[in-house]
């Protein structure tokens, strides 16, 4: 589990340090930061007693706190106010299948993150060649990314799921899949695919594409096929692209 974390970015007009911390309440005060984070204020930003920073939970929450035992290890901070903000209104959510390099996969959490996708799915179909995932050094990464970009909603990693699992299992969502087969009729991505009350889900398929099996089932339960653009796109490519063209619509 990933209590804190310990890199700093500005946020908003108040340019504090601002740091994440898994299980922050509104009204917890005061409240004492594990060593890595407390090593970070006092021994790398070089903090005092009185000085101002904020921290958030990665669910809305931004909390200002000041600095009131400066200890390295333990360092201890007292609430001054808290705020807590709506979740994004358009939530759209990426099924990519994980591929084999995977620093290639992490760019992809790292940026999908900045862009403002609110959830991940690790989509594992037939051609998927990894399924064993780091959990905890994806979810630093995805919390690195949430505090560079300035936000306080940390988009959810689900646990990796079955192709056929993630159609059936969401019946109420709205669910595009990208793939290159070129004998299926596509359309770009746009507004009037969006319903603000459902949740958007784009699937992304494993290098090789989709099988022609998962393109059929996923058609027959009522999925969009959609366009990423006329090039042939790598699978961490494509899923930038989709939630690039998502995001902002």
């Amino acid at each position: 589990m990933i209590t804190s974390f310990s890199i700093f970015y500005f946020t908003g007009n108040m340019k504090l340090p601002f740091f994440y911390k898994e299980d922050l309440q509104e009204n917890d005060s005061p409240i004492v930061l594990d060593e890595p984070a407390s090593k970070h204020i006092i021994q790398v930003l070089r903090m005092e007693k009185d000085e101002q920073l904020q921290l958030t939970n990665g669910r809305g929450l931004i909390v200002t706190v000041k600095i009131t035992d400066d200890n390295r290890k333990r360092c201890s901070v007292e609430k001054i106010s808290a705020v807590q903000l709506p979740p994004p209104r358009k939530q759209v959510q990426i099924a990519i299948s994980p591929v084999k390099n995977s620093s290639r996969f992490e760019w992809f959490l790292e940026k999908a993150t900045e862009i403002g996708v609110t959830g991940i799915i690790p989509l594992i179909c037939d051609r998927t060649e990894k399924t064993q995932l780091k959990t905890e050094r994806l979810t630093g990464i995805l919390v690195s990314a949430m505090l560079q970009s300035q936000q306080c909603w940390l988009p959810v990693l689900a646990a990796p799921l079955k192709f056929a699992d993630l159609i059936t299992g969401n019946k109420n969502a709205v669910i595009l899949m990208a793939h290159c087969e070129e004998d299926q009729e596509k359309i770009l991505p746009n507004a009037g695919l969006i319903d603000h009350g459902k949740q958007t889900i784009v699937l992304i398929g494993p290098e090789g594409d989709f099988t022609k099996k998962e393109i059929d089932f996923a058609l027959e339960h009522s999925c969009i096929p959609v366009s990423l653009g006329e090039t042939r796109l790598r699978t961490e490519t494509a899923g930038m692209v989709a939630a690039v063209m998502l995001v902002n619509l």
